[in-house]
Order: structure tokens, then C-alpha cells, then sequence
């Protein structure tokens, strides 16, 4: 196919595959895979998502072989084909007590017959990816309950699946956590400790039977190793020994040294340390959840003049509810009709209530939801203040940003951290290691004088020794207590190399418009002529602006407004005719009135501007101020200045931003340098680069990060390019873009720039008690394998080596109560 024969035709990827979680979903390489093999189809590729528009595929085509409609047709066609064939689902399940469960239900799902990709959180997540032709839903949930895991307790996210049974056939026994409940693990571990101290004291005692501690004992061994031994079996059948084995096969070789009494202590505190690390995945994934309880599961609708109360699920974008006083906002909308106060904190993290009132217009914001000010919207999930309010709906029950939140929170958990994936590479080398030398060991009595005896007992005190169990939970633990944090401190952190790389940054560029400043120009200068009283030339700007629906007009409208008073009348213009890029015209009585730049007026008729109103005009550019100049007649009535003001916050986030040591910050903004410059002063940055186009911003950042790891904060909208190219994209105002949303890696939900500091010091400790974590679990292993082979006994090592667990655990859940140490 030639060049100049070659069309293009762009496709949105959400329309071919509606079904398809995102770019690099093996279904889109299919639909190019298969698009590439077409006659008159030169090329497929994926234009990934920027700005204002959604990824979207792009096809080249011959229009000599095949017509426009024919290539749509073809590619539609081959999407709903794919759609139809390949099922997508993210369950939110239970019996995930640990990472290493995980991984085994990982595995298993990966070897099931149709199953094209899974992969399993100890969060809580499941990602499917199956072929309906060989699987189907149902079929995937049963095989989750003979793993002893349930995907009954409702869906993180479920893509559509032309198979709806969701019945289960048959009840598992750990659909629930086991015979107790949730809290199986738990209680078989202490009913383990139980018949472990009993044992000890039968041992003492001279009227207890000799058989009765060994009894106690084996019954310990019961209790503490079912849920090992139902792991390590799993494991074996798919090929791999890991820590479980380990601790059954160290608690084997004790047994039979006739060492009951530490064989049984080791699986006890092996059995507390999975327990309380279930505990522990389970207390971060509660904090998120309790985000998906906040919206109430009703709503006062008013439809006809009637009220009642429905489900939320129930609700259609344009209806009508009423919220009362102090209670939970049940929908995304606007408000229609009356005034509150409501707190946001759920969704935003602002801890300052927010004042709401009606729209102007309900019938345009119901046309533009997403040019709702701040004031007007409000969100599912939130706190209703004093008065009673009218909203209308904007979004569906499960698209509100409460629902995305959940959602996204949940595929975060399942994103692991570049050290998450080190450790599990390790794991998967170190534990086939220890086995082996554990095995040569066990013939040390060979080379030196000591019985088989002594050479089993330690190679199994240095299989204890050397296992890392604290190692596998130091990463997710520490990862998922950090995602959990950040999501209730109103941030969305899409995953653990997002969190861990937030704490790397040297430098952090900034977007001006709508990020440092308010996006919104406000009226900063009113400077009349001689004999001219500010408030007259206010008056006539107003008059003419109010005819106009530009964003300038409208701030000169507001703000004048509040500077003459409410109680003054603005004189009426007429005739307005704009002039496009340069101004305005009207007529107030029998005067012709002109209001705009400079350069205008020469280029219509009438006097020169003065040279005292070009001196007005000089100072306020210089200081990056946008100029308008009315004329009433032939008089100069003075100059206005206006400017997109800085963000009240945003010069104390900037200091709090350096003691944090955010060495280098740079403002970069299409707007002219001396705007840009203007701004940058104000706030406190180092640099400020202006006249920049999206692609400049992109070069600019591919600059940065040939030096240091660089994050881009900007609206999510125009940019994502910049965003994508940075190490981490921040987007600013989430809660109420789709887009934002999409294309961050972190989005801060409220228009909150002060949630920045937060979010960096938060991903620091994470980092920090990561580290500390590897420190103490290999430091533990490093020290307790010399220790065991110069005679350690197994007892010490038991303690030693499972107290290591213990603390890691502990230690990430201190992140789930995290302060920003930069908070006044």
C-alpha cells in the first residue's frame, strides 16, 4: 500500500471492547493481530489515551480494496467476536490469607483449561482472564471453592459475561475461613498453643501418663499444621517447594528426634504468624471496604411530585433526590435546589466542610456535568451538613466516583511493587537452595564425628533457620497498609510501584492552570484614568461583559459585582458585537462603549490610547496581568487587569514540598513566560517555563528524567502526555474527571493540592518500613543459619525465627495510621 493511497480511521478501543480493562489487555494485541491480517488493512496500532479523548485504535487502509464502512464494519465485527469469545472478571473473594496463598491460587487458576491469565491478591482481588468456548464463570467460581476460596461476597468489578449463573451448587467449607468462620486460622492456632503448653505441663507432672504429652502434642501439630499442610500440598502438585514445606518438613524431622515439644512449637508460632498476617491484609482491605459502605443503599427519589424511597442501584442519570439534613449523600449530582455544608473527607480527604448551592441553570449543568463548579457538585458517600438539598443525578450507581475509588483501589492492590516482584523472584531461587543444602547436611556426621542424630537435628534447626517467612510479607503488608492509607486520606494510588516511587522523587514539574492556580482568572487590577472613579469604569466593563459568555466576561462580571456592592445598578448595554481576539463593542444610552486589548483600538476608529493609559497597560504585563481597556465615547476610561491567581495553599505546599527535600520544582505552562514567571514568584518555585505546547512538556520531562526520577502534577486532561512520560503522573482534582482518572498513576480526588505533601511523606514511610522489613527478615536469616550450625538449639531458633514475622506484620500496620509530619 502506498502513502498517498493509505487512510486512516480511528475507532474508540471502549466501543470494539467493551469489556477490555485497558490498553495492554491481551484482547486488543488480538483485534490488531487480527486487523493486520485483513486485505486492504496496511497497519494497527493503539493510540493510547490523551488529553480529552480515550485510547482509540487507528487503522491504515487501502480505499482502493476496502471502503471506509467495509474496514468500521471489519473491525466491529471482529471486536464483538472477540468480546463474545473472551471473558473478563475482577472478583473481590475470601480465603486469600496471605501472599503465598495467593500465589498458589495464582498458579492454579493459570492451569485450569480456558483460563488465559489470573492473578490473585492477598488483598482480596482476583483477575480473570478466560475463554468462553473451554471456561465460564461459573465454572471459575467452583474451582475458587475447592481452592478454599470464595468469590461469592460480591465483585470488586465485574466485566459483562454472557454466562450469568452465579448460583453456587455446592457450599465449600472455607467459603467462610473454615469450620469457626473467618476466624478459623486464628482459632486452630490457638488451640494449638493450647494443647502446646498443656503438653509442657503434662511432661512435669509425675502422675500424668507417658503417653499423654506426646498426645498433647500431636494434637498441637494437628491444629497448627492444617492450613500449612493444605498449602504445601497445593504447592507441591504445581511443581514448587516454599516456606510451608519447609515448616512441615523441619516439624517432620522433629518428631522424629523425638523432639515433639519444639516440632509443636514451631508449627504453633508458624500458625499465628499466617493468622495475624491474615489479620493484617484483612485490616487494610477493611479500611477500603468501609470506603464502598459509605453511600447509603437507599434514596428519597422524587419523580411526579411524589417521594419515595428506592435502592441507589435504581437511579437514573437526570432524577431527582432529596438529601436531608445530616445524612449521606446516596449519588454524583448537582444541586438543584437549597444550601449545606458537606463534608467531602470520604472522597477528597478535605477536612474542612464544603459549602454547596443551587446551579443557575439545571437544564445546562445537566448538559455539561463536567464543567460543575465545586460549589454545585456533590458526590456519593458524602456527609450532608444542616440543610436539606435537591440533586439532581449525573452518574449511575456503580460510575459514581465513591464506586470508581473502590474499584480502582482494589486493581491497585493487585498491581505488585518492583520489590514486591524481587522478593518473589528470590523466594522462587532461595527456597529449592536451602532444601538442597539442608539435604547435604543431613550427612555431615560423614565428614565429621557426631551421630546421624545430631546432623538431623540441625539441618532441621537451620531449615528454620533459613526459611523466609517474613520475607514474603514484608513487601505486600507494608504495600497494601499504604494504598489503604492513601485512599482514605481521599489519594488513589494505582498500584505498589506508583507508592514506592513517589518516595524517589528529586523533582516534581508542575502544570499552572487549574494546579498551582485556580484555573479561573479573577479581576486583580482596576486602574482609571484621570477623573475617572474606579467604580464608573467597573460599571461599564460590567455592563458590556455581562452580554458576553467568554471566561474573561464572566470574571469581570463576579468580581465587579463584589467590589461595587450589591446594592448598585449596573446601566444596561446593547448592540454587542465581538470582535473575535480582540474585544467587544456595545452601546449604553447613546454611547459607543469598546472594551478589549490594547491592540484594538488600532484598528477601529476614534482617538489613540493615551499615553497614561499605555503606561497602565506596560505595568500590568510586566507583572503577567491580562489586559482589557474601555472606552465610553471618545473618553479612556482606565484599564483592568485580571489573572488566574495563585491557589491559597499552594506557596505553604511548595515550602512543605522542600522540608520534605523535593530539591528542584518547576512550573511548566503554555501561557506566556511572563505569566508563567508571574505566577512562579508567588508560589515560591524555582523555575517557571512558559509558551510551551504539549509536546514540549513531553521534552522537557524526558529531560528530567535523564537526571532524577521526576513526577508531573497537572489536571489529567491536556497533561497526560507529559503525565505518561514522567515516573510518576499526578492528576489534580480526580474525583470529578474520568479522564484524570485514567490516565494518572496517582490521583489526588479532592482539588486539594495540599493532599501532595501528604502523599509523598506517606509513600516515604512506606519505602521506609519496606526496608526495614527486608532488614529484619534477611538479618534474621543471616544470623540464625551460623547460629544453628554452631549449635543453636531448635526451640531458640523457632522463637527467634517466627518473632521476625511477627514484627513485620506489625510494623507495616503502622502505616494504616499515618500523619503528614508537615501538617501545621
Amino acid at each position: 500500500m502506498s502513502i498517498t493511497q493509505a487512510k486512516r480511521l480511528r475507532l474508540d478501543l471502549g466501543i470494539l471492547l467493551p469489556d477490555a480493562p485497558g490498553e495492554a489487555d491481551a484482547c486488543v494485541g488480538r483485534l490488531i493481530n487480527d486487523l493486520n491480517c485483513r486485505d486492504g488493512i496496511g497497519e494497527a496500532h493503539v493510540v493510547p489515551a490523551s488529553g480529552e479523548h480515550p485510547a482509540q485504535l487507528c487503522i491504515h487502509y487501502d480505499p482502493g480494496v476496502a471502503s471506509l464502512a467495509r474496514v468500521r464494519e471489519i473491525a466491529e465485527s471482529a471486536g464483538a467476536e472477540l468480546t463474545q469469545r473472551f471473558g473478563h472478571v475482577l472478583w473481590n473473594v475470601e480465603g486469600l490469607q496471605d501472599e503465598r496463598r495467593a500465589r498458589t491460587v495464582t498458579d492454579m487458576l493459570s492451569r485450569l483449561p480456558g483460563v488465559m491469565e489470573a492473578d490473585a491478591s492477598p488483598a482480596g482481588p482476583v483477575r480473570i482472564e478466560f475463554d468462553r468456548t473451554a471456561t465460564s464463570e461459573a465454572v471459575l467460581r467452583n474451582a475458587l471453592g475447592g481452592m478454599g476460596v470464595s468469590a461469592g461476597g460480591g465483585a470488586a468489578q465485574r466485566m459483562p459475561d454472557a454466562d450469568h449463573e452465579h448460583e453456587h451448587e455446592h457450599e465449600h467449607e472455607y467459603e467462610h475461613g473454615g469450620p469457626f468462620g473467618a476466624n478459623s486460622e486464628l482459632i486452630f492456632a490457638l488451640l494449638s498453643g493450647a494443647l502446646l503448653i498443656a503438653g509442657y505441663v503434662a511432661s512435669w507432672l509425675p502422675a500424668a501418663p507417658a503417653w499423654m504429652p506426646v498426645a498433647l502434642y500431636v494434637g498441637a501439630y494437628v491444629f497448627g499444621g492444617t492450613y500449612t499442610l493444605r498449602e504445601a500440598i497445593d504447592t507441591i502438585r504445581l511443581g514448587r517447594f516454599e516456606i510451608d514445606t519447609l515448616m512441615l518438613v523441619a516439624a517432620a524431622g522433629a518428631a522424629a528426634l523425638d523432639k515433639w515439644a519444639e516440632g509443636a512449637l514451631l508449627l504453633f508460632l508458624f500458625s499465628i504468624g499466617h493468622a495475624l498476617e491474615h489479620y493484617a491484609m484483612g485490616r487494610a482491605r477493611r479500611a477500603i471496604e468501609a470506603l464502598a459502605d459509605l453511600a447509603p443503599p437507599t434514596a428519597e427519589l422524587r419523580r411526579g411530585g411524589a417521594v419515595r424511597e428506592v435502592p441507589v442501584a435504581e437511579l437514573k442519570i437526570g432524577d431527582t433526590i432529596i438529601v436531608r439534613p445530616n445524612t449521606r449523600i446516596p449519588a454524583d449530582g448537582f444541586v438543584i435546589l437549597g444550601e449545606s455544608s458537606v463534608d467531602q473527607a470520604p472522597i477528597t480527604g478535605e477536612s474542612v466542610p464544603v459549602d454547596k448551592r443551587a446551579v443557575e441553570d439545571a437544564a445546562r449543568a445537566a448538559l455539561r456535568p463536567e464543567g460543575l463548579l465545586a460549589e454545585n457538585r456533590i458526590y456519593a458517600g458524602t456527609i450532608n451538613g444542616a440543610g436539606a438539598l435537591e440533586v439532581q443525578v449525573i452518574r449511575l450507581a456503580a460510575d459514581t466516583s465513591l464506586a470508581r475509588l473502590v474499584r480502582m483501589v482494589n486493581e491497585a492492590e493487585a498491581q505488585k511493587s518492583p520489590t514486591q516482584r524481587f522478593t518473589d523472584r528470590f523466594e522462587r531461587i532461595f527456597v529449592p537452595v536451602v532444601l538442597a543444602s539442608v539435604f547435604v547436611l543431613l550427612f555431615a556426621f560423614v565428614l565429621i564425628d557426631e551421630s546421624f542424630g545430631e546432623s538431623f537435628y540441625r539441618a532441621m534447626a537451620v531449615l528454620v533457620a533459613a526459611s523466609p517467612c517474613a520475607l514474603a510479607i514484608s513487601t505486600p503488608s507494608a504495600v497494601l497498609s499504604g494504598i489503604a492509607r492513601a485512599a482514605r486520606g481521599g489519594v488513589l494510588v494505582k498500584g505498589g510501584g506508583p507508592l514506592e516511587n513517589l518516595g524517589k522523587l528529586g523533582a516534581i514539574a508542575f502544570d499552572k492552570t487549574g494546579t498551582l492556580t485556580e484555573g479561573k482568572p479573577r479581576v486583580t487590577d482596576v486602574l482609571p484614568a484621570a477623573g475617572v472613579h474606579a467604580q464608573d469604569l467597573l460599571m461599564v466593563a460590567m455592563a458590556v461583559e455581562a452580554l458576553s459568555d467568554h471566561p474573561l466576561a464572566a470574571a469581570v462580571v463576579r468580581d465587579g459585582r463584589a467590589q461595587i456592592g450589591a446594592g448598585v445598578t449596573v446601566p444596561e448595554a446593547t448592540d454587542l458585537r465581538s470582535i473575535t481576539g480582540r474585544g467587544l463593542t456595545a452601546r449604553i444610552g447613546e454611547d459607543a462603549v469598546v472594551v478589549g486589548k490594547a491592540a484594538l483600538f488600532a484598528e477601529i476608529e476614534g482617538p489613540p490610547v493615551p499615553t497614561e493609559v499605555q503606561a497602565m497597560i506596560a505595568g500590568l504585563q510586566e507583572r503577567g496581568r491580562t489586559t482589557m481597556v474601555v472606552r465610553r465615547g471618545e473618553q479612556y476610561l482606565g484599564a483592568v487587569g485580571l489573572m488566574d491567581t495563585p491557589r491559597e495553599a499552594a506557596a505553604v505546599v511548595i515550602l512543605r514540598l522542600r522540608t520534605l527535600g523535593i530539591a528542584r520544582m518547576v512550573m511548566m505552562s503554555g501561557d506566556n513566560s511572563r505569566v508563567a514567571e508571574a505566577v512562579s514568584q508567588q508560589v515560591g518555585l524555582d523555575e517557571a517555563w512558559g509558551d510551551l505546547m504539549p509536546e514540549d512538556k513531553v521534552a522537557a520531562i524526558r529531560r528530567f528524567r535523564a537526571e532524577q526520577e521526576v513526577a508531573m502534577v497537572g489536571d489529567g486532561v491536556n497533561d497526560a502526555p507529559a503525565m505518561a512520560h514522567a515516573t510518576v503522573g499526578i492528576a489534580m482534582g480526580a474525583a470529578g474527571s474520568d479522564v484524570a482518572l485514567e490516565t494518572a498513576d496517582v490521583a489526588l480526588m479532592g482539588d486539594d493540592l495540599t493532599r501532595l505533601p501528604f502523599i509523598i511523606g506517606l509513600s516515604r514511610s512506606t519505602n521506609r518500613i519496606i526496608r526495614q522489613n527486608l532488614w529484619i527478615s534477611l538479618g534474621m536469616v543471616a544470623v540464625l543459619v551460623p547460629a544453628t550450625l554452631f549449635g543453636l538449639q531448635l526451640g531458640a531458633a523457632v522463637v527467634f525465627h517466627e518473632g521476625s514475622t511477627l514484627m513485620v506484620v506489625a510494623n507495616a500496620l503502622r502505616l494504616l495510621a499515618y500523619r503528614d509530619p508537615t501538617e501545621t
